[in-house]
């Protein structure tokens, strides 16, 4: 299958949603979320993922879905490792094409849910293989019709319920504060006991009620805060290591880190890719 490589970008004529192809062998995607929803067709070898259900083993061929904010993390489960293609719509992308469809099963508001995370549908990944080569060669009617084609065939066949919009449901009050509390503090976050002392709990309650709502302890979610808002400065045009210091991460090597084992590609490629609309990663630092 070739070098470990990846290439992250966004098409024009799908301003909102974010394609990634890549071949991975020896990567780890840490344990993170998204949130929006990812979808990804397997075109070699066999991707392992952690899921909420147990570790999910997809193949060639297979539909890999991830409903926004599910933990999940992501490796090879063969020794050549394993080749895909993702799209990352956002809820208001896919709960669009929801509405327009109409259908007696998929609510006009609320976030569509797609219980399985493993999906045996060729019809669904010759689809998704459609948009990315649409959207490497240009061609902005094919990719903005190809994918509402694929949200809907998707909907309609593996959307089973959906998710209240309005924030997390049933989350207990130490959490939401102590999670308010990390996102105002990305550069000097507290210790966990001034955390917990902060609102008004032990250190080991807040942590054990807070790892079993959120999916993640509070020092790994404060890192996917920092990576989110590292990737609006991205955007924005920041380089990585000026980028580094304004989320509170160590160091540029440490932005690099992190970064790289949630999106599968290094910061000044995503840069990169934001700037010139499309790039290439093979595992290092590139376009800082």
């Amino acid at each position: 299958m070739g070098d470990e490589v990846a290439h992250y970008f966004r098409h024009p004529a799908l301003p909102e949603v974010d394609l990634l192809r890549a071949r991975y062998v020896t990567h780890r995607f840490a344990r993170h979320t998204h949130d929006g929803y990812v979808f990804g067709v397997i075109d070699a070898g066999v991707e392992e993922f952690e899921h909420p259900g147990g570790v999910q083993r997809a193949g060639p061929g297979s539909v890999v879905v991830v409903n926004p904010g599910v933990v999940h993390g992501g490796h090879a489960g063969v020794e050549e490792g394993w080749a895909y293609r993702v799209i990352y719509p956002p809820v208001d992308v896919v709960a669009d094409v929801a509405a327009d469809l109409a259908a007696d099963r998929i609510a006009r508001t609320g976030t569509p849910v797609f219980p399985a995370p493993v999906l045996d549908d060729p019809a669904v990944a010759g689809l998704l293989r459609a948009v990315h080569r649409a959207g490497e060669k240009g061609d902005a009617l094919a990719a903005s019709t190809l994918l509402r084609t694929t949200l809907a065939r998707l909907l309609t066949r593996h959307a089973h319920g959906l998710r209240v919009r309005g924030g997390p449901v049933g989350m207990p009050r130490a959490v939401r504060e102590a999670r308010d509390i990390l996102h105002a503090n990305l550069l000097d976050p507290p210790s966990l006991e001034r955390l917990a002392e902060a609102v008004g709990t032990r250190p080991f309650p807040l942590l054990r009620a807070f790892r079993d709502t959120v999916g993640l302890p509070p020092h790994a979610y404060l890192n996917q805060v920092r990576v989110r808002e590292a990737r609006v400065l991205l955007d924005g045009g920041l380089r990585p290591a000026e980028v580094a210091a304004r989320t509170g991460f160590a160091d540029q090597a440490h932005l690099t880190r992190h970064f790289k084992r949630t999106l599968g590609v290094p910061p000044g490629a995503y840069r990169s890719a934001r700037t010139f609309g499309r790039v290439g990663a093979r595992g290092t630092e590139e376009a800082s």
